[in-house]
């Protein structure tokens, strides 16, 4: 179906090509540093923008308040679908409820695994950003001596991606509200990702990677719980429609 090739193009080929690309050039050049020099270090001063007099918009509003912000909302859709099990009249929404409780989790839980078993440092940590580790790629073996890092892929900004999953839950009903969660997901975790540079605690890439994870945990979890279909408030049953053009 051309509905079908329109959709696996837009949403798995063409992001998987972007990411690729956008990812070989982060690990095989120090583009991620001269990024982060140009903007996120003082080097007069020999700090990140973000700490100091930065720090409380970087690590107490950003990082601190919205993380709250984002853990309380996901511990209420949480608990929202809990009661979709028990109450008849939530009973429509569980579906719904449940595809954003999986999006999520697999999306940031992917992303929290690979932090503990990657093994890469933080830019903070060093040398050429006043800390005392040396700059390993991502494809290179980080000497045994260093201490085991857990800076990459980017946590933080993976819980604003995570509202990817809301683009992926409106497809099929709105494409004027898809678009909107669409922005949504990338501004918020764009300004999580920003506040985490601008600390030294990510490099670009590492949230270009949080972001292409999530993508595709949500990619994957529509194909499974939405495929073809459509969640209806109306009834406690979804409707089989075909995959929607969403082209234009």
């Amino acid at each position: 179906m051309e509905a079908d090739r329109r959709f696996w193009l837009q949403h798995a080929v063409w992001p998987l090509l972007v990411f690729l690309l956008v990812a070989a050039i982060a690990a095989t050049t120090s583009l991620d540093a001269s990024i982060e020099r140009a903007w996120a270090f003082n080097a007069q001063l020999g700090r990140f923008i973000g700490t100091g007099a930065g720090e409380w918009w970087a690590r107490e509003l950003i990082h601190g308040a919205g993380g709250g912000l984002m853990r309380g909302l996901g511990t209420l859709l949480l608990l929202f679908w809990v009661a979709t099990l028990t109450m008849k009249t939530l009973r429509p929404w569980r579906r719904p409820a449940g595809f954003l409780v999986l999006s999520i989790a697999l999306g940031t839980g992917t992303v929290s695994l690979l932090k503990e078993t990657t093994n890469v440092a933080c830019p903070q940590a060093l040398t050429e950003f006043g800390g005392q580790q040396p700059y390993v790629h991502l494809l290179e073996t980080r000497p045994p001596a260093l201490p085991h890092a857990r800076c990459f892929p980017g946590g933080h900004s993976s819980s604003g991606f995570a509202l990817f999953a809301l683009y992926f839950l409106y497809l099929a009903r709105s494409r004027r509200l898809a678009r909107a969660s669409l922005a949504l997901a990338l501004l918020v975790g764009g300004v999580f990702a920003f506040g985490q540079e601008a600390r030294g605690s990510h490099f670009l890439s590492h949230d270009v990677w949080s972001a292409a994870i999530v993508w595709f945990a949500c990619l994957g979890t529509y194909t499974l719980v939405y495929r073809g279909k459509v969640w209806d408030t109306a009834g406690s049953h979804c409707t089989v429609r075909a995959m929607p053009d969403t082209s234009t």
